[in-house]
């Protein structure tokens, strides 16, 4: 039986955003599921772009997901093995030289799309004779390398998401697979890494299956057998596209917004699915659920707003177990089983943590009432039920009851006409915090 193996690919020009996470979790709850491995393979060959901290930064989003690597690779480190899958395929005629420049290449597609035709390379490079290639090397111009595409029949593969997947390489650019300068290009050194790192499942997003349809003929020419490929559906927002804000937006972004990484496994595990998001203690629900055939091929809507309620309902139903290492130290057992209840996310804790142990600005609407509820708590000894007994003693003293009795005293010990129980809340905040906020 095929060992199964999984791939998450970033290139650490910048650092995760929703869409990549999104790739990781379903990769990663494929391998849970399958008992599989998940490899982390940088694609840093882009170095004018890449950055040390953003490959740092992707690895402390995974594991802050709890995501764990099996294997990583860089691809920076692999060179020569590009170069001799390029020696290979150069020698089977499968990649030829070619010395057009930017320039010449844009006016060719000008003059094809003027003519209604697709602007398709026109595989003039492969007309040049030896005599031709060494006039262009003499004046100096390096050729890049592209790969020819066999177009006499389609290109197929059964994908695991999107079904039968068929394409006609002939309306296809032979593509560039090495620069000028020496570097490559996407497509070549995926191919190789796949085969090398043996990967089983190449999962990604839809809109790499045009890539999938040239790769399919890379794995071919290289003597590979293909991965099972699953190409998932895009995010989009209401507004269809998903827009630059949600785009970028990653691990920090949700950390500010106080999600926990289990709410983003459990909404983004399940976004685009028939299954449907639901409130989890952990991940088995949603390992021990995971099939393909629940992925759906139209987009998936993705809704920020959506993400934070799964988040409050789930850490309505967490322990504090569950939360500690996501939650300030300030914060204690005590303090969650009052507040947790009363939280829409993390970052609520810290404004609640700063109501319970001040300063705060007390709002003070019946000076008189609050007064004599002043005089009176401070005669009562201070134990598990002084709420019960304070708010007794101000009944018997005003006749007041109902919100005209809590409301005043709530106000003036948390400045907030709403939140936990005043009877766990006030042991929390304590005598002296009590007494300072009644002056």
């Amino acid at each position: 039986m095929t060992e199964i193996i999984v791939r998450f690919a970033p290139s650490p020009t910048g650092y995760l955003h929703v869409g990549n996470l999104r790739t990781a979790i379903v990769n990663w709850l494929y391998v849970q599921k399958t008992s599989g491995k998940f490899y982390l393979r940088l694609d840093d060959t882009d170095v004018a772009r890449i950055k040390p901290e953003y490959t740092a930064g992707i690895k402390r989003d995974l594991a802050w997901l709890g995501i764990t690597v099996a294997h990583e690779e860089k691809q920076s480190a692999r060179i020569k093995r590009y170069d001799a899958a390029l020696d290979n395929l150069l020698a089977q005629g499968r990649v030829y030289p070619c010395y057009e420049t930017s320039e010449e290449l844009d006016i060719k597609r000008k003059i094809q799309l003027s003519r209604s035709l697709p602007p398709v390379y026109d595989r003039s490079a492969l007309k040049l004779n030896e005599a031709d290639r060494t006039a262009f090397e003499t004046q100096g111009i390096k050729p890049h390398y592209r790969f020819r595409l066999e177009t006499k029949t389609r290109t197929v593969f059964d994908d695991l998401v999107q079904g039968h997947v068929s394409m006609d390489p002939a309306s296809l650019s032979d593509p560039v697979v090495k620069r000028a300068d020496g570097s490559y290009l996407y497509m070549l050194p995926s191919v190789v890494d796949d085969i090398d790192m043996k990967i089983s499942h190449v999962v990604r997003g839809q809109d790499h299956l045009t890539n999938s349809i040239i790769q399919v003929q890379m794995f071919e020419a290289l003597g590979a057998n293909l991965p099972q490929f699953a190409h998932l559906a895009l995010l989009s927002t209401r507004e269809q596209e998903l827009s630059k804000r949600l785009g970028s937006a990653g691990v920090d972004h949700y950390k500010t917004l106080g999600v926990l990484p289990l709410s983003l496994m459990a909404y983004l595990g399940r976004l685009g699915t028939s299954d449907p998001i639901e409130v989890v203690s952990d991940i088995q629900p949603l390992i021990d659920s995971f099939e393909w055939r629940k992925f759906n091929k139209a987009n998936a809507l993705f809704d920020e707003a959506e993400l934070v309620h799964i988040n409050t309902k789930i850490l309505h139903h967490l322990p504090y177990a569950a939360i500690k290492a996501d939650v300030p130290e300030t914060i204690t057992e005590a303090d969650w089983r009052v507040i947790g209840p009363n939280i829409h996310t993390l970052a609520d804790m810290a404004d609640w943590k700063a109501i319970i142990t001040g300063p705060m600005v007390p709002v003070i609407e019946d000076a008189a009432y609050i007064a004599t509820a002043r005089q009176l708590v401070t005669s009562l000894p201070w134990q598990d039920d002084i709420w019960q007994c304070w708010t007794a003693a101000l009944k018997t003293a005003t006749g007041r009851k109902g919100k005209a009795l809590f409301m005043p005293l709530r106000l003036a010990l948390t400045g907030l006409p709403h939140g936990p129980d005043m009877s766990a809340l006030v042991l929390l905040i304590g005598r002296e915090q009590t007494l300072m906020r009644l002056s």
